[in-house]
């Protein structure tokens, strides 16, 4: 009987490392509040990977959206909102559009803040109607998940994370702009680092840093306009006095779609995860339709235009400049699009409702890339070493666009100010210019060379979070200090005391001293001026 016991043993361990390898593992629930828009293409790939794990993910979203679609991978729970579909699609059609118009600059500053809080005015809404659905609530309460996954551009997953009481992952970019410094307690200095809307290097001029500073300043207030209303809300559905950045604070993971090839160093905390191109996956082959016009594009190669998820149709002025300058080149050029055709469109150009950007980008014939500067195209601009021509549009477009022409990777052009020829002369530099190649190259490369893919380390921060029931090793004592405390002003203000008593002490005995000589002195001249009488 006992030599059946070894292999028995060994057996089972054989049985065990099987199961493992396939990824038997126990799940976990996850609950997901996302953002709409182009937020949820992120974080629905990792969501995705976490089902293909074995674990049960639930996502809540309003009944009424754009991109918060059923699917196999998780169970979808939605509430109802007070506005209407055709309402939506209005909102972000409008917000999409308005950069299309000339208008005075200060005009375009007042309606970018003006477009942004209506989007968000409208997400507050959305909020507010998830908070106040008692049905969404018990469900939530009974079903006992490990952890939340959310979007903090805007707080309700936060609110909830609280609520429930289960710790939280936090999956951003940028906007608010220095959100995730200001709730982290990092450095952020305004010296060097440059602050969002300003399209400035880490390289900044004396007048830079001084708008970068003034820039800088209206952060807070920005943050308090934003989340006020939010505040009022948490504190009511909390039923106790709230402070939004406390709860905040109670993140255990950020992470954060940046990765210092394409952003400038700066100081980060231990809590922050980069997880820069995380929607970068490997080239697919081409379907047969693009595959035959990628194949007739010749030695020449081709183009790819897209202006994002948000952007499918311009102006009609604005569109044939663009035609009339693809009508220059000799490459193919693919543009999504979804308006009325141009009636000046060149046979090179191809009009489509709806293109696979990263397989195309991951073609050896992809000559550059026409994008409005969002951060998903840019990953995959990398990602496939292709040079870009970026037209910004609006948000922190800008200051992308800024960031790869500062590494010599691509040219920004205006998109209200631009003409063809500037279009014609911007595509015939990134494509003839080998430099150009080169240094997206150059940045693949950097990018490229990582020891976890982004989305698989994405996913072990989830998972660390779920199994560890948070991550509080990881959370800075610089939480539990007031600004005081943490800019050492109390110690400055105590060293300065200690060196003025002792300058005064000082002070005092030089003089007591001086009295004391020259008083001694004078009785002495006397004595002696007496005895000399």
């Amino acid at each position: 009987m006992a030599p059946l016991f070894p292999i028995f043993y060994s057996f089972a361990a054989g049985i065990f490392l099987f199961l493992l390898s396939l990824g038997f593992v126990e799940g976990g629930r996850l609950l997901v509040i996302p953002q709409e828009g182009s937020h949820w293409l992120s974080m629905r790939a990792i969501v995705e990977k976490l089902s293909e794990k074995g674990h049960e993910i639930v996502v809540l979203a309003p009944e009424i959206n754009l991109l918060l679609k059923e699917s196999e991978h998780y169970t979808r729970k939605t509430y109802a909102v007070p506005y209407t579909q055709e309402v939506l699609d209005q909102s972000f059609s409008k917000f999409s559009n308005y950069r299309f118009h000339e208008v005075p600059f200060f005009y375009t500053a007042l309606a970018e803040y003006w477009n942004n809080m209506y989007i968000i005015n409208l997400f507050f809404y959305n909020c507010d109607s998830l908070l106040q659905n008692r049905e969404i609530i018990r469900y939530l309460e009974e079903s006992k998940f490990d952890a939340l996954f959310t979007d903090p551009a805007l707080p309700c997953g936060v609110i909830l994370a609280e609520y429930l009481s289960i710790p939280s992952v936090y999956l951003f970019r940028g906007f608010p702009c220095s959100l995730e410094h200001a709730i982290c307690k990092s450095p952020n200095p305004v010296s060097y680092v440059p602050r969002c809307y300003t399209s400035y290097t880490d390289h900044m001029t004396f007048p830079q840093r001084v708008v970068n500073l003034l820039v800088s300043s209206l952060e807070t207030p920005l943050f308090k306009e934003l989340y006020t209303k939010y505040q009022d809300i948490a504190s009511k559905f909390l039923q106790r006095d709230v402070h939004l950045p406390t709860l905040y604070r109670n993140g255990s993971i950020w992470l954060l779609r940046y990765d210092f090839v394409f952003e400038y160093p700066r100081p980060m905390m231990p809590n922050m995860v980069f997880i820069g191109g995380v929607n970068c996956e490997e080239g697919k082959n081409l379907s047969q339709e693009f595959e035959s016009i990628v194949n007739v594009s010749g030695e020449h190669g081709f183009v790819v235009f897209s202006l994002g998820s948000m952007v499918s149709e311009i102006p009609m002025k604005k569109a044939k400049q663009i035609a009339e300058a693809f009508g220059t080149i000799p490459q193919t050029v693919l543009w999504r699009y979804t308006g009325e055709a141009p009636p000046n469109l060149a046979n090179n150009t191809k009009l489509i409702k709806w293109l696979p950007q990263n397989d195309l980008l991951a073609h050896p014939k992809a000559r550059a890339f026409i994008t409005h500067g969002g951060s998903h195209g840019i990953y995959e601009g990398i990602c496939n070493g292709v040079p870009m021509v970026l037209m910004p549009l609006f948000g922190d477009q800008m200051d992308n666009a800024k960031r790869i022409e500062s590494r010599g990777a691509g040219v920004t052009l205006n998109v209200l100010e631009m003409t063809s020829k500037d279009l014609s002369d911007a595509l015939n530099a990134v494509i003839n210019d080998k430099s150009y190649k080169e240094n997206i190259m150059r940045l693949s490369a950097l990018h490229l060379d990582r020891p976890v893919h982004p989305l698989d380390l994405a996913v072990y921060w989830v998972e660390f979070v779920m199994r560890h029931k948070g991550a509080q090793h990881l959370r800075p004592a610089a939480h539990d200090l007031n600004w005081i405390q943490y800019h050492s002003l109390d110690v400055i203000a105590f060293l300065l005391a200690v060196v003025l008593v002792t300058m005064f002490i000082s002070l005092k005995c030089c003089l007591f001293c001086c009295r004391k000589c020259f008083c001694k002195k004078g009785r002495v001249s006397k004595s002696r001026k007496s005895k000399a009488e």
